[in-house]
């Protein structure tokens, strides 16, 4: 029998963030991951706490970026390979509203660190911004799907973590207050499924609907560009003139395959936006864990308190999960209470 003080289930941003948490304060852990299709793998991996639809701060928006930059550097050494890296995004303003609404924010203390007051001269014959430009500063980018093979291969080279299905049925809740899961006994069980929450018969009640996004992978010798573009959406550069075009929201279909409407939603918005030849390289799909009120569910079981939750991260998770991450560990182990914001326990009449 294997004895850990906690047993992850899933390893996308959120187990992953929660895995780091417990190896910087000594804790022994094991994780159980499918592998497949998790959002997290499919997600843009920009890290920008300004919401630029309505020139906003999310929930502990500062916060949330002080401690992600600070995690994701730390990553970039531990495996001494730049995961993250900055990425400026230049913003396309969709109407002299829009772009009066920038100037507005700028002025704001909370988003002028952010936001340059100086416009940006459109100097590409090949993107179509005739309002000019608003740059976004201090944005980030990660490479999400190499950050964790990274990860989960240290992991399986001490051991602690297993490419498997979960099966509820085998996990066994002891009198003494710990998990029995096959040959792993375990003081609590953590759950980071994202989506995967539907098939969890401890947690399956959370008003967790799911929203499934897409993405193109596209191929522009012409477009050139260095920095992230935002209109609707995002056009991000990748590399060897690759770019990631997105995403979609559709909260109808909840599977992981790509859609032919989606793919024409993206080009449509594309061709509105750049005026170079381009070839679609992929297609991407992934469902977001995204709840109603758009914030995260994390936790404690109200009649199990070996059975935790750490999910909803939506379509900020890249930004949100070291944040919750710390914030769950520290309920746990030091006992600090949770933002009723955040926290499970305001729904109570879904367990």
């Amino acid at each position: 029998m294997k004895h850990v003080d906690y047993l992850i289930v899933g390893f996308g941003l959120a187990g992953m963030a929660f895995c780091d948490q417990l190896e910087q304060h000594n804790k022994s852990f094991f994780v159980i991951d499918t592998k497949d299709s998790a959002a997290s793998r499919v997600a843009a991996g920009l890290i920008n706490p300004v919401t630029l639809k309505r020139y906003t701060m999310p929930y502990k928006g500062e916060e949330q970026f002080h401690l992600a930059k600070a995690y994701f550097t730390r990553l970039n050494e531990k495996f001494a390979f730049p995961f993250m890296k900055e990425l400026p995004v230049l913003k396309i303003f969709s109407s002299i509203e829009d772009q009066n609404n920038w100037f507005e924010a700028t002025d704001k203390p909370v988003l002028n660190r952010f936001l340059d007051a100086s416009l940006v001269k459109n100097n590409s014959h090949f993107i179509k911004a005739p309002l000019q430009l608003g740059e976004v500063k201090e944005t980030l980018r990660l490479d999400i799907p190499a950050l964790l093979d990274a990860y989960a291969h240290s992991l399986m080279s001490s051991d602690s973590l297993s490419f498997d299905q979960f099966n509820y049925d085998e996990l066994v809740l002891k009198s003494d207050d710990s998990i029995c899961y096959r040959d792993i006994k375990a003081k609590r069980v953590v759950f980071a499924e994202g989506y995967g929450i539907k098939q969890n018969p401890f947690f399956n009640k959370l008003p967790l609907v799911g929203n499934k996004g897409e993405y193109l992978i596209i191929k522009a010798p012409d477009l050139r560009l260095s920095k992230a573009l935002k209109a609707s959406f995002f056009i991000i550069p990748l590399g060897d003139d690759l770019y990631k075009v997105g995403a979609t929201f559709n909260w109808k279909d909840k599977d992981s395959v790509p859609t032919t409407e989606a793919l024409e939603e993206l080009l449509q918005k594309l061709n509105k936006v750049i005026a170079c030849e381009y070839t679609v390289e992929a297609q991407q799909a992934g469902i977001r864990p995204t709840t109603g009120d758009r914030r995260p569910l994390i936790g404690v079981h109200p009649n199990n308190k070996q059975l935790v939750l750490l999910n909803g991260l939506g379509t900020r998770g890249t930004m949100m999960s070291p944040y919750l991450a710390k914030v769950l560990f520290e309920h746990l182990e030091l006992g600090f209470p949770l933002d009723e914001e955040i926290s499970i326990s305001r729904f109570p009449k879904k367990f």
